[in-house]
């Protein structure tokens, strides 16, 4: 089983910029997407973005379309989510995931990491 871990949340005004990483270690090789969800408090969590582990195929929920860009490291089994224009509602516990080809779900998720966005 592969395990995730994310870093790069904090505390940054409206209008400004964080580069969330997540890091893949253990068994990677059944990983064929990668995806960032969050959970603002009292609501379910949602979808943000995703990308094949070839970094292809790039899909985006239609709020961030344009601020919010995923990438891929395969040299360093590394996705990364780079936000800009951040907004309030931008605010929410971020979580890396990835989805598995014998299961074709996210079944492998990180701890997540807190994004706060102040007005």
């Amino acid at each position: 089983q592969a395990q995730l871990a994310e870093s790069g949340g904090g505390l940054v005004q409206a209008g400004g910029s964080l580069r969330l990483s997540c890091a893949a270690s253990g068994r990677t090789g059944d990983i064929y997407v990668m995806g960032w969800f969050r959970q603002a408090p009292g609501k379910e969590r949602e979808f943000v973005a995703s990308v094949s582990v070839k970094g292809t195929g790039a899909t985006y929920e239609e709020s961030v379309k344009g601020r919010f860009t995923i990438s891929m490291d395969n040299a360093r089994n590394a996705v990364y989510l780079q936000m800009i224009r951040l907004k309030p509602e931008d605010t929410a516990v971020y979580y890396c995931a990835a989805a598995t080809e014998s299961t074709r779900t996210y079944d492998i998720w990180g701890q997540g990491t807190q994004v706060t966005v102040s007005s």
